[in-house]
């Protein structure tokens, strides 16, 4: 597999382009649990395709790339790409996973998407997993999977990359005091352990979807809300999380600052952070993060690169 910091991609594969649409890739047709059950009695499904399962299930989508990436981590071998590509193709065709593909005018997306079918969901239930799996999960839009997937890739990058790494969390959830909304960050949550004191980060993914900048709006009043009414413990935080807002590129991290500060979204609590897709790929985290500050002299904003050597690596 390439290194993160050996590819050169200019466009981030999360990135939203126009026309895109989801495309099915799974398999059709009736498979009984009789048929799975005897593949795992001969040994055509193993300890390593369960621990696949249950990183769907944790992820809800999820590419073959970070699913390399994440069993190497748990201490599974997948050998090589093309052969966890197999044992993926053996989970589609006995769907207990489904596939999907990006599809545009320029063709078919360079990356497959999975995520549960139902026979999945019974199997992780055997094992007394939790798995809210539904199938109506599957129809979500491009732009919902794809801040899953950018959202993936840095909870990846730190626990790989940042000394300092203690836990990520998927969906946290958090819950507003005044209008009691619950909502969960899109991008998840990491937290960070450095000589016993604590932070945690939380990753608002933002994508370049249809009508982005209302949505943003609407995100940024309820993080504003739970800021502004914080106290410890709420969500689970012991202290303050800090926000990362994950941008497709570099000028649309100016394009989402722009949004913030004539919508008047700022949050006085904190100072807010940027970061992209493919600042991710660095060797490196302790520069990929910035923020706009107010040059007093000029009165115009500028770049300024967040130098934090907590995210080490």
């Amino acid at each position: 597999m390439v290194n993160d910091d050996q590819i050169k991609a200019e466009i981030s594969p999360f990135a939203i382009r126009e026309g895109e649409i989801k495309t099915f890739d799974g398999k059709d047709g009736y498979v009984s649990m009789n048929q799975i059950v005897h593949k795992i009695n001969i040994g055509h499904i193993t300890d390593i395709h369960f621990q696949i399962l249950e990183l769907v299930n944790e992820f809800e989508f999820i590419t073959s790339r970070q699913l390399f990436q994440m069993l190497l981590i748990k201490g599974f071998d997948p050998k090589t790409q093309d052969k966890l590509n197999t044992k993926l193709e053996q989970l589609v065709k006995t769907k207990i996973l489904t596939r999907y593909y990006f599809n545009q005018e320029e063709g078919k997306g360079i990356y497959r998407i999975y995520c549960l079918e139902k026979m999945g969901k019974y199997l992780l239930q055997s094992k007394e997993i939790t798995c809210n799996w539904q199938q109506s999960d599957n129809t979500k839009p491009v732009a919902m999977i794809k801040k899953r997937l950018a959202g993936n890739q840095v909870l990846i990058a730190y626990l790989r990359k940042v000394k300092a790494f203690d836990e990520f969390t998927v969906k946290p959830a958090i819950t507003t005091k005044i209008s009691r909304k619950t909502f969960k960050p899109s991008g998840g949550s990491v937290s960070l352990t450095k000589n016993s004191r604590s932070i945690s980060f939380l990753f608002e993914v933002i994508r370049r979807e249809k009508d982005w900048e209302s949505k943003l709006e609407d995100r940024m009043k309820l993080y504003k809300e739970f800021y502004e009414n914080f106290q410890p413990m709420d969500a689970g935080f012991k202290t303050m999380p800090q926000l990362i807002l994950v941008c497709e590129d570099e000028k649309h991290m100016a394009e989402t600052f722009k949004e913030i500060i004539t919508r008047k979204l700022e949050i006085n609590q904190i100072n807010l952070y940027y970061t992209t897709d493919l600042r991710q790929n660095s060797d490196s985290l302790e520069n990929t993060l910035i923020e706009f500050k107010l040059d007093k002299t000029t009165n115009k904003y500028k770049i300024k690169n967040i130098d934090l050597k907590l995210l080490e690596k």
